[in-house]
């Protein structure tokens, strides 16, 4: 069978109403081209920041049937896998096993993980995922996009500057990942935010800094649409991070200024938007997903 140029298995969370997980980066793919399947972790009526939510997990047998059966039609050959939310250990072992029959069925196979155990010094997985993720999942992986928190979860650095930020990321790379974004850090400027992009290639090596307006409001399922818009613009331009990085990142300004402007006229002055509210604006930005205003710049650093 001939391998699509475009096809994506994305393997990540759900939720019936509004954007995480893979609500937040099957569309935005597949506006930019990429045919996706999306396998879902959990399945969920709303995401966690809702007063109740309820729904099904997806266990490591499940993950297995559904696997076997996409080798039993031969249709199981990906030019890129997409993980994002695992919430077990025995499930993430079989997304371990899947990755590797997957690299079997396609060796050149492009594999972005977005290591996701949290966020802001508090974990949204068991504790026992982190060491096998490091240990086990990173090596398989070309891309990851881990938060500052994972990062340094992941490093063992404690990241409080560019300096120790790139001491991370070269530990990172130390693990076999060709390509580490970390999404965003304190940059000591309450005001913004910074995503450092660092690609290893044999000895060269190159970084690029990304710096970023902080919005006043807590979003969801931005580092899962952030992970979704990188897979397609690495792939789009494979010998430029920075231009990728910013068409992602300028994406990513736009869906979230929308959002805001939006979630703030529903709550009305003064109030506080919901969670409600506050789901991201994706169908309404198709136009910006695929032709991405240029709202991030950056540069490569002189290493």
């Amino acid at each position: 069978m001939a391998l699509p140029d475009h096809r994506v298995i994305s393997i990540q969370s759900h939720v019936v109403s509004g954007y995480v997980g893979n609500k937040s980066a099957v569309f935005p793919m597949q506006v930019l081209g990429y045919e996706v399947d999306a396998v879902n972790s959990v399945q969920l009526c709303s995401h966690t920041g809702y007063k109740h939510f309820q729904g099904q997990v997806l266990n490591d047998s499940d993950l297995k049937t559904l696997f076997e059966g996409l080798k039993l039609n031969d249709i199981h050959r990906y030019s890129h896998l997409l993980t994002g939310y695992v919430g077990s250990e025995s499930f993430l072992y079989e997304v371990i096993r899947t990755v590797k029959e997957l690299k079997e069925a396609n060796a050149s196979i492009t594999y972005v993980c977005d290591p996701v155990l949290g966020d802001a010094g508090q974990f949204y997985v068991p504790k026992e995922l982190m060491p096998i993720y490091r240990d086990q999942l990173l090596p398989l992986a070309d891309i990851i996009t881990p938060n500052q928190f994972e990062a340094e979860l992941l490093s063992g650095v404690t990241i409080t500057d560019q300096e120790s930020a790139l001491k991370a990321l070269g530990i990172l790379h130390d693990k076999g990942v060709a390509t580490v974004v970390l999404s965003s850090y304190e940059s000591g400027n309450e005001d913004s935010l910074v995503t450092l992009a660092s690609t290893r290639k044999g000895n060269e090596k190159r970084v690029c800094r990304l710096e970023f307006p902080r919005m006043n409001c807590i979003f969801t399922g931005t580092g899962d649409l952030l992970s979704a818009l990188l897979l397609v613009w690495t792939d789009k331009h494979p010998d430029n991070l920075l231009l990728a990085c910013e068409k992602a990142l300028s994406t990513m300004q736009a869906v979230l200024k929308r959002t805001l402007e939006s979630a703030q006229a529903l709550a009305g002055p003064g109030n506080m938007p919901s969670p409600a509210q506050r789901e991201l604006r994706l169908i309404n930005c198709k136009n910006v997903i695929e032709n991405p205003p240029t709202l991030v710049q950056g540069k490569y650093l002189d290493l």
